[in-house]
């Protein structure tokens, strides 16, 4: 039996590229992190749109994942910050990228989530809606 921790796949599903350990001697660059573990990468049963944007993430969430650990969370708080301080149109701009993130990331995770977390991310969403409206001179 496979470990906890282990990323090859059970047997019959091939593991995907950056989720298999590099090949011993590899040399040059810094390996990639290998993808956390997981029984799936997309929605089981996905049809139509939910499919189509699970499909078209994959390729963003496997690049953000590869990036430093502090490079996004960093990012975004320096947009909710400037957001958050600019009181005009720059505010907003410096929002809708934040929104734009928090609703893909909400809009992918929303079947695995219970009540408690999807409330949560309709409130932060309103609550950067709001603020972008607001920025935008709309209150």
């Amino acid at each position: 039996m496979a470990s906890k921790h282990d990323p090859e796949p059970p047997a019959g599903r091939p593991a995907h590229p950056l989720a298999r350990k590099p090949a011993p001697g590899r040399t040059g660059r810094r390996a990639p992190r290998p993808l956390p573990p997981g029984e799936q990468f997309f929605t089981p049963g996905a049809t139509g749109l939910r499919r189509a944007v699970e499909l078209k993430s994959a390729a963003p969430l496997v690049f953000l994942f590869q990036l430093p650990r502090w490079v996004l969370p960093v990012g975004m708080v320096v947009l909710l910050l400037a957001g958050l301080a600019v009181p005009d149109w720059r505010g907003a701009i410096a929002v809708l990228p934040v929104l734009a993130f928090v609703l893909w990331l909400a809009y992918l995770s929303w079947p695995s989530l219970r009540p408690g977390g999807r409330l949560l991310r309709i409130a932060l969403g309103t609550f950067l809606t709001l603020l972008a409206l607001d920025r935008f001179g709309l209150f």
